[in-house]
């Protein structure tokens, strides 16, 4: 059965693996994104690890598939927009230079995509056909699987759960440069601010916000927890308007433990008409493999369909 090559790009690393037809990940290698050097740099760490992968599985791949952060055209494979954690991001042609480096064919999608797709392949959302994926890290993205096909919207822009307005946020500034989103209150970066701001004790990051929880330190546990309701609330929102079988939850923030996506749960539940209470609320099951394992898997429908 063949191979496919598959890559997770983001701002401080590229993984890159090999997959096999059952979403087997064979292989893996990653290293540190270049993200400062420009788009030529950070593609060539990809093809090398692709290589590398290769090499460690024994086998060839017959195609390439890659997860990335940014407004990504699929059907091109360009970059319609990005921010600036990878520097010149926005406007490269991934597919083409890709293949340019790697002498394969090259399928591009959006990370939270590729996501959600490798989820619906091996893990959470196996068998549905209507999903609200949900990542939470370092900023806050969305991806939408309904009646089976993924939603991309007329410019691609479908599934950007971050920037819809929050309440929480009041006038919090979002990375995005405007006001108000979600991103802006319950991201990791933006708990981090809030905690630090509302006990003059500013923090290094997440994790000693949540040691702190851990420690008995009431404002950091009500932070998480506001954080935690602030995105359960939108999500609610946004079953009571597309009326999905799952929200599937992912991204470093889950890191904080179970009780987590239990509050997200129960902050969806307060907002879900009386019909749609049913909804499933659960965690990604493939971890870090689950960019890789989607990549994969669109490359190959792709390459299936050319």
């Amino acid at each position: 059965m063949s191979v496919i090559g598959a890559v997770d790009i983001g701002g401080t690393k590229i993984a890159a693996g090999i997959v096999d037809g059952d979403s087997r990940v064979l292989a893996r290698r990653s290293a540190p994104t270049p993200a400062a050097d420009g788009p030529k740099a950070v593609l060539a760490v990809a093809a090398r690890l692709v290589r590398e992968a290769s090499l460690d599985a024994g086998v060839e791949p017959v195609a390439v598939g890659v997860g990335t952060a940014g407004v990504v055209d699929a059907a091109s494979g360009m970059i319609l927009g990005a921010t600036e954690a990878l520097t010149g991001w926005t406007g490269t042609p991934v597919a083409l230079l890709l293949a340019a480096e790697l002498g394969l064919a090259v399928h591009v999608e959006n990370d939270v995509t590729a996501f959600l797709l490798g989820e619906a392949k091996a893990g959470a959302a196996v068998g549905l056909a209507d999903v609200v994926a949900i990542t939470i890290g370092t900023g806050i993205g969305g991806a939408l699987l309904v009646g089976g096909q993924i939603v991309r919207g007329r410019t691609c822009v479908a599934g950007n759960i971050g920037h819809v307005p929050s309440p929480e946020a009041g006038d919090r500034r979002c990375p995005c440069g405007r006001s108000g989103h979600l991103e802006a209150f319950a991201s990791g970066p933006a708990m981090t601010a809030v905690y630090g701001e509302r006990s003059g004790r500013p923090v290094a990051d997440l994790r000693e916000v949540a040691l702190r929880a851990r420690s008995g330190d009431a404002l950091a546990e009500e932070v998480l927890r506001a954080g935690a309701a602030a995105v359960g609330r939108i999500v609610g929102g946004l079953v009571n308007v597309l009326d999905p079988a799952l929200i599937l939850l992912g991204g470093g923030v889950l890191g904080l433990g179970p009780w987590y996506v239990e509050a997200v749960a129960d902050a969806v539940s307060r907002e879900v008409l009386a019909p749609l209470d049913a909804v499933m609320v659960r965690a990604a099951l493939l971890g870090g493999d689950a960019m890789l394992v989607g990549a994969a898997a669109a490359a190959r429908t792709a390459k299936a369909s050319a």
